[in-house]
């Protein structure tokens, strides 16, 4: 079935793309335009010929998420909850009711980031809303907190996540499969400081296991700047469990600080809730294949159920691996993080290469992807492409910091 601008224009007040799409416009600042609560699904369109999904916006209230709003879009097989007013970032996974990608914050609540100051203690506020499965930190800067070069602070892992989206569409393929493409504009502008307007996309196909990212930073200002971005990627339980494995493709590994040292040879496995666990925080040179596609894995015990995160080295030629195992009223968490830079704060990482620059009118495309692995197989085979990636590079164990916290402080 087509969807023709008439048609749309009658079902729910907007237009289409063109013959092949239809596109739903939720919220535009420019035009002071929110549709509120909302709702669409493969029945509503009249598809037919589509595996059911549907995708509902809802304004949460009470506490600090008054205000926040949310983006629930089902699959038939994942339920994603993606939340605009923080960053695009995604809050959650579901499949089958349950969630299996995400993890137990002690912050229970989706913060609406105008409860969030960002410098708090010490420039930790960061903190104060940290509970997602997926938190872009960056774009004008990323990592620990602290005073730049030029005198200024430095907040944990920049502003991109707890910025609104001034702009949020949802696309719809009028064909099969049925492609749904969540798109939303973020931008960090600063008088004086940065125009950074990062283009978020979050792609998903009814009835697959496996959702994208495709993010497109553009320096809008008329000078050059520099940027960073981690994708901060979280998992707890199910998948993290003691005896649960990581596994990723890559040349060397280091330990973050001197407390990681300790735990550098058993990196790859994980212990359950361990009360007095400080966090670990492992330094990888990932590699990638002749495109530069590179994978990581995490997955329980048994290997019958995990998550694969894809993404490219020639975008992100550096993984954080991080390791929470503190008590699970702590938050019990392991994080998964492709970036372009590791989580020192950014004056010790311009010797090391990792602060790149984004030239005035420049745009960087970054794209990462994930599987939610659903039983026994799909965990073998994908182990087995990360070893496909692998080939016979071997992987190095480096005991020496890359930055020594205890003499640059």
């Amino acid at each position: 079935m087509k969807i023709t601008p008439t048609f749309a224009a009658v079902l729910l007040g907007l237009t289409a793309m063109n013959s092949y799409a239809v596109e739903f416009v939720l919220t535009d600042s420019m035009l002071a335009k929110e549709v509120g609560n909302w709702q669409v699904t493969h029945d509503s369109l009249g598809f037919t010929d589509s595996h059911p999904f549907s995708i509902e916006k809802r304004q949460l209230h009470g506490g600090k998420q008054t205000g926040v709003d949310v983006l629930i879009i089902d699959n038939g097989i994942l339920s994603i909850t993606l939340v605009p007013t923080r960053g695009m970032g995604i809050y959650d996974v579901k499949m089958d009711g349950q969630r299996i990608l995400g993890w137990n914050s002690p912050v229970k609540e989706i913060v609406n980031p105008a409860f969030i100051d960002l410098e708090s203690r010490n420039g930790l506020g960061w903190l104060d809303g940290f509970n997602e499965m997926l938190v872009r930190c960056g774009y004008e800067w990323t990592g620990h907190p602290g005073i730049d070069d030029n005198g200024q602070l430095l907040s944990l892992h920049g502003r991109v996540q707890n910025t609104p989206a001034s702009t949020v569409k949802v696309i719809i393929d009028d064909t099969p499969p049925h492609k749904i493409t969540v798109e939303g504009k973020v931008a960090e502008r600063t008088f004086k400081k940065a125009e950074l307007v990062t283009l978020t996309r979050l792609e998903v196909t009814p009835g697959n296991n496996t959702f994208a990212i495709h993010d497109t930073l553009t320096n809008k200002a008329d000078y050059d700047d520099e940027y960073q971005i981690i994708y901060h990627s979280n998992f707890g339980r199910p998948i993290l469990e003691e005896g649960a494995k990581v596994t990723a493709a890559a040349s060397e590994i280091s330990p973050f600080n001197d407390y990681a040292q300790a735990g550098l040879k058993s990196w790859q496995t994980y212990l359950g809730p361990t009360k007095g666990f400080d966090e670990m925080v492992f330094n990888l040179k990932p590699i990638g294949d002749e495109n530069g596609h590179s994978l990581a894995v995490l997955h329980n015990k048994a290997a019958n159920k995990g998550v694969a995160v894809g993404y490219n080295v020639q975008q992100l030629p550096v993984l954080t691996l991080w390791k929470n195992t503190d008590t699970e009223q702590q938050g019990y968490v392991t994080g998964i993080e492709p970036g372009t830079s590791y989580a020192y704060n950014t004056k010790y990482q311009r010797p090391l290469g990792l602060v790149p620059t984004i030239k005035a009118g420049e745009s960087k495309d970054f794209n990462v992807t994930y599987t939610v692995l659903r039983d026994h197989k799909e965990v073998q085979q994908a182990l087995q492409a990360v070893q496909k990636i692998q080939k016979n590079v071997p992987l190095k164990t480096s005991n020496t910091l890359i930055v020594d916290l205890n003499k640059v402080q």
